[in-house]
C-alpha cells in the first residue's frame, strides 16, 4: 500500500503518512502504557520493517520510521501480535487519549482510560483526527499544557470534574458518569458544528462564540496546574527524556529488558516502571538541567518531504545558547509539528533561509527573515539572549 500525505490528520497504524525517509506508523498504546514485551516488540519490528528511528510524540504515541510499502503489511501482523492495533482505521483515529503517568494502582486513572477507549470505539460521531482527551485526575493537573480537546480532571473539592478545553470551569461529576459527560462534550462539538472549518479543536470553537449547552457547563474549579516534569527518579520509576522525541531501536530495545512497563508522556519522556537508577544512553536525556530539553524540533529535512532544513543538526548546536528560562522551537516549515503553542525563539525554516519569531508560533510574523543556519550559529548568544 502507499499512504498519501494529507493534511489536518495525524497517521496512524492502519493509515501510515508518507515521509521523506519511507511510511510513518503511529502506535497508540492501549491506557497510555505499554508493558516491556511490546516496547521490546517495537524495537524488533522497527529494526526489522523500518529504518530502526522511533518518534516519541506530543501525544504520547510512538511512531516506527523508514518502513517501505513492502514491509508494511509484515510490520502490521507484528504489531497485531503484540496487541497493538485496533478493530480498523476510524477506531483507531478517534482513540486519541492522553493519560496522566503518575496514576498509582487502584486509583480511577486507568480503569477511566480503558472505558473511555471502549465507549469511543461505539459512537456514531465522527470527530476530527486530532481532536483528543486527557484523564488528568491527579492531585495536579500536569497534562494542562498538553494537546486535548475534553479533559477529565480533579477538583479542588477532590472529586471528578470534566471540562471542555478552553472553559474556565468543568462539570462535577460522579466517577461512573465521568466517561459519558466527556462524550456528550465530544458529540456536543460535532454537533454544533465544531468539526467544521479550518481548527476543528474545541478551544477555538469555544473562542469563536459557541456557547456550551447549560447541562454540560458547571463551575468546578480544576486542581492547580503543575510545570512539566523532568528527567529524574520517581516513587513508580525513571522519568526518561528522548533526544528531540527520537530515539533507536537498540536504545528502546536496552531500556526494555531493564523496566517493567513504560508510561507514555506528552513530553517526549517516557516513565519506565520500576527502575530505582537513572538508565544511560546516547539518545537519553537523564540531566533534568540538560539545554536540550529547551529546545523543540521537529523531524526536519531529508526525513520530512515538507521541510526546508535539517532542524535537529541546528536544533543541536543551538541548545547550549538556550538561557534556563526559554524555549527555543525550530521548524522545517510553517506547519509547526514539535510544538503548537508559542516559544520565546520560533525558527522556520523556507526556501530563503530561516525566519526568527519572538514570543510566538510559526503563524506570526517574523522580526527577521532569511537568516542562515551559519549566521544563527554564530549570533546564537545574542538571538538568543533577547528573548
Amino acid at each position: 500500500m502507499s499512504a498519501i500525505a494529507i493534511k489536518g490528520w495525524c497517521p496512524g497504524a492502519l493509515r501510515p503518512m508518507q515521509s521523506g525517509d519511507g511510511l510513518v506508523v503511529r502506535i497508540r498504546p492501549r491506557g497510555g502504557r505499554l508493558d516491556a514485551a511490546q516496547a521490546a516488540g517495537i524495537a524488533e519490528l522497527a529494526a526489522r520493517y523500518g529504518n530502526g528511528l522511533i518518534d516519541l510524540t506530543r501525544r504520547a504515541n510512538l511512531q516506527i520510521r523508514g518502513v517501505d510499502d513492502e514491509g508494511y503489511p509484515a510490520l502490521i501482523d507484528g504489531l497485531a501480535e503484540f496487541g497493538l492495533l485496533d478493530a480498523d482505521s476510524d477506531t483507531e483515529a478517534q482513540r486519541n487519549i492522553l493519560v496522566t503517568p503518575f496514576w498509582i494502582a487502584g486509583d480511577d486513572t486507568r480503569p477511566l482510560a480503558a472505558e473511555l477507549e471502549r465507549t469511543l470505539a461505539g459512537v456514531s460521531f465522527d470527530l476530527p483526527t486530532k481532536f483528543g482527551f486527557a484523564i488528568d485526575d491527579g492531585s495536579e493537573r500536569v497534562l494542562a499544557g498538553a494537546s486535548a480537546d475534553v479533559r477529565i480532571e480533579r477538583g479542588r473539592n477532590g472529586g471528578l470534574l470534566v471540562r471542555a478545553d478552553g472553559a474556565q470551569f468543568g462539570l462535577s461529576v460522579a466517577r461512573s458518569e465521568a466517561v459519558q459527560i466527556a462524550l456528550s462534550l465530544a458529540e456536543w462539538f460535532v454537533v454544533s458544528g465544531g468539526a467544521r472549518g479550518e481548527k476543528r479543536r474545541m478551544a477555538a470553537h469555544l473562542a469563536g462564540g459557541a456557547s456550551l449547552p447549560q447541562s454540560l457547563r458547571g463551575d468546578a474549579e480544576p486542581m492547580p496546574q503543575s510545570a512539566d516534569p523532568v528527567p529524574g527518579l520517581y516513587p513508580t520509576g525513571a522519568m526518561v527524556g528522548v533526544a528531540f522525541g527520537q530515539l533507536t531501536q537498540q536504545t528502546l530495545g536496552h531500556l526494555a529488558g531493564c523496566a517493567q512497563a513504560f508510561r507514555m508522556t506528552p513530553w517526549r519522556m517516557v516513565l519506565a516502571e520500576g527502575m530505582h537508577e537513572m538508565p544511560f544512553g546516547t539518545d537519553l536525556v537523564t540531566d533534568p538541567n540538560d539545554p536540550v530539553l529547551r529546545v523543540l524540533a521537529c523531524s526536519g529535512a531529508p526525513r520530512c518531504l515538507e521541510a526546508h532544513a535539517d532542524t535537529r543538526a541546528l536544533a543541536s548546536v543551538l541548545a547550549s545558547s538556550v538561557p534556563a528560562d526559554a524555549r527555543l522551537h525550530v521548524s522545517g516549515c510553517a506547519k509547526g509539528c514539535a510544538q503548537s503553542g508559542s516559544a520565546d525563539v520560533t525558527l522556520v525554516a523556507s526556501c530563503e533561509g530561516f525566519d526568527l519569531i519572538r514570543h510566538g508560533t510559526t503563524r506570526d510574523a517574523p522580526v527577521l527573515r532569511g537568516l542562515t543556519a551559519s549566521y544563527l550559529v554564530a549570533n546564537s548568544a545574542v538571538l538568543m539572549g533577547g528573548h
